[in-house]
């Protein structure tokens, strides 16, 4: 078992301390920061985010998880922005109106941060025009939101939507993902960028950037 895979269950237990131990261990011995938050906090985290998703657990594992995962990041975090000193653009984030998950948003930020991008995060129950007020406001390239409930991804249709109707579709690219959200139902409300998980998401944006 390497590393990353003693952080990830680590997350998964909820173990503070032990992922206190293990990412100053990993940073002693040179592993960069970066995978040490991918492969090894988000990822645990992600396995978390599922099971509950499946009824595996319930809330109250998922917040030690998340306690645990909020420590490891603020242990990551200088040596992240001492890599990423420069602004690579400026990314909107939020979960649409009527959904009030945050893990998988969280998770995004975080991976969008660590690449060195400017994270605004609206937070949960996000109207559509919020967005688009707020990437005209601070300027920015995406909009990234997410929909957790099959009875909330009509907003990110919304969102889309009025990225259109303002004329905005050249300069603002809509990046939507969630759990119940696909890369089929993506084409069809006509959004720029689907992706499946935090990572990837990340990886889009620096595509988008053209970085």
């Amino acid at each position: 078992m390497n590393i990353f895979q003693e952080i990830s269950i680590a997350i998964q237990d909820g173990s503070s301390s032990k992922v206190k131990e293990l990412l100053i261990e990993g940073l002693l011995l040179g592993y960069e920061p970066e995978k040490l938050l991918e492969l090894g906090l988000v990822k645990g985290m992600q396995i978390v985010g599922a099971a509950l998703k499946n009824e595996e657990i319930y809330v109250p594992e998922v917040m030690l998880a998340a306690r645990a995962m909020n420590l490891g990041i603020q242990i990551l975090q200088p040596k992240l922005k001492m890599k990423n000193q420069e602004n690579l653009g400026t990314i909107i984030i939020g979960t649409v109106q009527g959904d009030i998950h945050t893990i998988g948003k969280n998770l995004v930020k975080i991976m969008l941060e660590s690449k060195g991008f400017c994270v605004i995060d609206l937070g949960i129950d996000v109207m559509a025009k919020s967005f688009i007020e707020a990437a005209i406001v601070h300027q920015a390239k995406i909009i990234a939101c997410t929909s957790l409930l099959t009875s909330t991804m009509g907003e990110l249709s919304s969102v889309v939507s009025l990225v259109k109707t303002k004329n905005l579709n050249n300069k603002i690219k809509v990046m939507i993902g969630g759990a119940p959200v696909t890369a089929a139902f993506s084409r069809k409300i006509g959004a720029d960028i689907y992706t499946p998980d935090a990572t990837s998401a990340a990886e889009a944006a620096l595509q988008i950037f053209g970085l």
